[in-house]
């Protein structure tokens, strides 16, 4: 079993930065792949971006490549999403997710654990 708690959310202008965390329980997090979705009003829940078990291999969305940043600390338990020049398309809940495998994938069926989500709004 993996618990998963994001942080992070929250207000900005168009242009500004956000950082997202995912703290996860237990002592085996580097052999679970985490990622990123997001899933705004009337939407499905998309992928943003995911990374492997060691940290190695790492996947982002066209619509956010360039902007944001996903990263990890196995020693803290904690999974990471630097978001930089944010838009108002950005805006959504945010969710991280956990697979108990190396690689990450894009699909939320491929996700064992999910985390309550983080509200991320960005004005224009």
């Amino acid at each position: 079993q993996v618990q998963l708690v994001e942080s992070g959310g929250g207000s900005v202008q168009a242009g500004g930065s956000l950082r997202l965390s995912c703290a996860a329980s237990g002592r085996t997090f580097s052999r679970y792949a985490m990622g990123w979705f997001r899933q705004a009003p009337g939407k499905e829940r998309e992928s943003v971006s995911a990374i492997s078990g060691v940290g190695g291999v790492t996947y982002y969305a066209d619509s956010v490549k360039g902007r944001f940043t996903i990263s990890r600390d196995n020693a803290k338990n904690t999974l990471y999403l630097q978001m930089n020049s944010l838009k108002p398309e950005d805006t959504a809940v945010y969710y991280c997710a956990a697979r108990p495998a190396q690689l990450g994938a894009t699909m939320t069926s491929q996700y064992d654990y999910w985390g309550q989500g983080t509200q991320v709004t960005v004005s224009s």
